[in-house]
């Protein structure tokens, strides 16, 4: 249950204890009315993509020149970790067997 679905049935549990009304019924017709909000916050998939659009159009893409350094950088970076571990792996791994038989 979200805040806003919170503060709507304490304000109906407020206002059902002013009026003496039943308690129990207010937050379920709450209830019933934050999911019916929900439902109409949602929009089409065709609007949904529209709107995807234009925030992409928002985005300050990497030139050409910074992508491929970038990616230069990363796979580097891969190899010098991915050697490490397995120099690491491989020590222990001799060390274990060395030591155990």
């Amino acid at each position: 249950m979200n805040r806003q679905t919170k503060r709507m049935q304490e304000r109906a549990d407020r206002a059902s204890k002013k009026a003496g009304t039943d308690r129990k019924a207010a937050p379920q017709a709450t209830a019933r009315r934050a999911a019916t909000q929900e439902k109409a916050k949602r929009t089409g998939a065709l609007v949904f993509l529209r709107e995807v659009r234009q925030e992409l159009k928002k985005v300050d893409w990497p030139s050409r020149r910074e992508l491929i350094s970038y990616t230069v950088v990363v796979l580097a970076t891969i190899v010098v970790l991915t050697t490490y571990v397995f120099g690491l792996d491989f020590l222990f791994s001799r060390a274990i067997l060395n030591l155990l038989g």
